[in-house]
């Protein structure tokens, strides 16, 4: 999947990575696709929680090696 921008959350324990993500989709165009590698274990649940509050899709989740792979549309 063809990124737009890609936003290196790993390390960062919530909120930081919802609050990075939030910043990295508002320098977007609406469409692009962000993707975003995190290792909280609790950015999964967030993210999917928040992309759906905010309009944003989330097109795919993945996970390897304890990174958590997101792709995110702009709304």
């Amino acid at each position: 999947m063809e990124a737009a921008k890609f936003l290196d959350a790993k390390g960062l324990a919530c909120p930081m990575p919802i609050v990075r993500v939030k910043k990295a989709i508002n320098e977007m165009e609406s469409g692009q696709i962000l993707e975003v590698h995190a290792t909280d274990k609790g950015s999964k649940s967030d993210l999917t929680a928040w992309t759906k509050s905010s309009g944003h899709e989330l097109l795919k989740i993945e996970e390897a090696n304890g990174v958590f792979q997101f792709w995110i549309k702009k709304a």
